[in-house]
Parts: C-alpha cells; structure tokens; sequence
C-alpha cells in the first residue's frame, strides 16, 4: 500500500473567508470536489515547506502566519487504496479574488464562511473545515 504526506492550506481573508479550489475532472483525488490548495510533500521538503510551495503554485498567493492547524491520517474513504498524512496549515491574506491565479482545477475562491459546508466537499478538507469553524 502507497504511503505519503500531503501539506494543506487553509487561507483566510479579512472577511473570514476561505480559499477553496473546485477540483476537476481529472484530479487524481477527489475529483469534481471543493477542496483546500496543496499537494504531495516532496522528498527533503518540510510539510510547511509543501504547504507554501503549492500554495504558490495553485494560486499565485503567499499566506502570513502560517501554523500547523491539525496532523493526521486521511479520514477513511472507501475505494481511497492510499495511506495519507495530512498536515493542514492555516494562514491569512490580504489578497482578493481578483489576485488569485487559477494554477489548478475548475476553479479557486473564497467562500465566505458562513457557505464552507454547503459544498461538496473533500474528506479532509470537510475535516480541516470543520476544526477551523469549531475554533474560531
């Protein structure tokens, strides 16, 4: 059984709204889903280090303050034949809609936060966006 680690980041605007990319067809994992920017922890590479690199990649965006939000196995999916570790950071931003660069999927956007569960959502990222709501 494949086993890796993937960085997460969960971007906050000054409303409180989170940066989201709609994930298409062709995504490896999860596809036609809302999930958060990042992707696989490359050899040598911190989980930090992933987080900000895909970040930059997907969106065009830097995030400040980034800090670990929560670590752990994916949650279980049926038919998922992979061992993950997420690793989710949090982080804000200063940046609009307008700033975010489409590097990847359907679409990248912030939702506001009152709408973050009313998408269909990823397993991690539905678990990242929950333990984000419960804690701020």
């Amino acid at each position: 059984m494949a086993t890796y680690d993937v960085a997460l980041v969960l971007l906050v605007d000054p409303s409180g709204a989170v940066l989201l990319q709609h994930r298409d067809e062709y995504a490896a994992v999860s596809p036609n889903q809302w999930s958060l920017p990042g992707g696989h922890v490359e050899p040598g590479e911190s989980p930090e280090e992933a987080a900000r690199r895909e970040l930059l990649e997907e969106t065009g965006l830097t995030a400040d303050g980034l800090r670990l939000l929560w670590s752990g196995p994916r949650p279980y999916e049926a038919g998922f034949p992979h061992t993950v570790t997420v690793h989710a950071f949090s982080g804000s931003t200063r940046a609009r809609q307008e700033d975010v660069v489409l590097g990847e999927g359907r679409a990248m956007v912030f939702v506001p936060r009152d709408e973050l569960l009313d998408r269909e959502l990823a397993v991690s990222a539905a678990l990242v966006l929950s333990l984000h709501l419960a804690n701020t």
